[in-house]
């Protein structure tokens, strides 16, 4: 295996070379785990901590590596390391976090594409697709949806749900697979070697029987399929970075009961670009397209040339994405709030000293 292999590329040597990191190894966070990691290089892994410096200096969680960084680090004892930079990021693939208003939750970093992973029984939701694009185009990634347990269903039922992702999707590969026939070469073929990947969707979908394929070897253990729910009882329970056999780089991720949307303002554009093409027939630019007159979205929905499905997703996400900023802001001003008070009472406890 060489560095190439983990996805290094010329950008992430030039800025090496510019920040004067050359006494310090590079390597890949692998794992992650209460603010401990796992870096990955091409002939050994190390369980690592953040130098105090880096750790202090942090004003939020994206000052944190996460998994999918490249970072700087020293090695102290055999297999223990420092990380003492982390590298630029090209892709974030972040949502926003469950029960922190204003917050956002980062999944995995330097991602090419993301590997939508939707099960065709009782786990496939449209509206759920959507969010999930939604998350991929706000990243810059490029996304591909995966339909599993395609032996679970007829093949009209297939070619129903197929027909009703490209009616509202367009663009997008759709790849269907079955667990039964093993037909997983098709995923196969579309991963590009020293390219990064992230599985994302729901627990019970498949990712984890997805990756063990991929792998030829039963890595993420899975268990029968229940038959009350149709779903796997074993989930994933963290997030690993995994380099494949035929080359490509995976990152399994646990599975997401929520799809939070952050700011996410390129992101639904992209995904409902069908939709927004309308808005510039509006009457009004500030139009919200929720009630005003003479909104051509409003009316292309009436007239049946928006899916009115595909329209109310948009509207709740987007009213997601508001009150995402609005607590954003928010929390922004206390945080302010609360540095002049900090700064109020050291300057107190100095003046006293005199």
């Amino acid at each position: 295996m060489t560095y190439k292999d983990l996805g290094y590329h010329s950008k992430l040597d030039a800025f090496k070379q510019e920040n004067n990191l050359d006494a310090f190894n590079v390597g890949r966070i692998a794992l992650e785990h209460k603010e401990r990691y796992v870096i990955k290089t091409p002939t050994s892994e190390y369980d690592a901590e953040l130098i105090g410096n880096l750790r202090f200096t942090a004003t939020s969680r994206s000052d944190f590596p996460a998994i999918g960084d490249w970072v700087a680090f020293s090695e102290y004892d055999e297999g223990k390391a420092l990380i003492h930079a982390i590298y630029p990021r090209s892709s974030v693939i972040e949502r926003q976090a469950v029960a922190k208003q204003g917050q956002v939750q980062i999944i995995a970093t330097n991602i090419d594409y993301g590997i939508i992973v939707q099960a065709v029984d009782r786990d496939f939701n449209i509206n759920r697709l959507e969010r999930y694009l939604t998350i991929c185009h706000a990243s810059g990634i490029h996304p591909i949806i995966v339909l599993s347990k395609i032996d679970l269903i007829t093949g009209d039922e297939l070619n129903t749900i197929i027909q009703k992702i490209t009616l509202r999707i367009k663009d997008i590969p759709v790849i269907a697979i079955s667990n039964l026939t093993h037909d997983f070469h098709k995923l196969e073929d579309v991963i590009e070697n020293y390219k990064t990947y992230c599985l994302l969707g729901s627990s019970g979908v498949g990712k984890s029987t997805l990756l063990n394929n991929l792998l030829g070897t039963e890595l993420m253990k899975t268990n029968e399929i229940s038959s009350s729910v149709n779903k796997g009882k074993h989930t994933t329970s963290h997030r690993e970075l995994i380099v494949l056999p035929n080359g490509g780089i995976l990152i399994d991720n646990p599975g997401m009961r929520e799809i939070g949307i952050a700011d996410t303002s390129d992101g639904l554009e992209t995904t409902f670009e069908s939709i927004l093409d309308y808005a510039q027939y509006c009457r009004y630019k500030d139009c919200s397209h929720i009630n005003e007159a003479s909104c051509a979205i409003i009316s292309a929905v009436e007239e049946g040339e928006i899916d009115e499905a595909s329209y109310n997703n948009f509207l709740k996400m987007q009213k997601e994405k508001m009150h995402f900023e609005s607590d954003a802001l928010e929390r922004k001003k206390k945080d302010k709030d609360l540095g002049k008070v900090i700064k109020h009472f050291k300057k107190q406890r100095k003046d006293l000293k005199f």
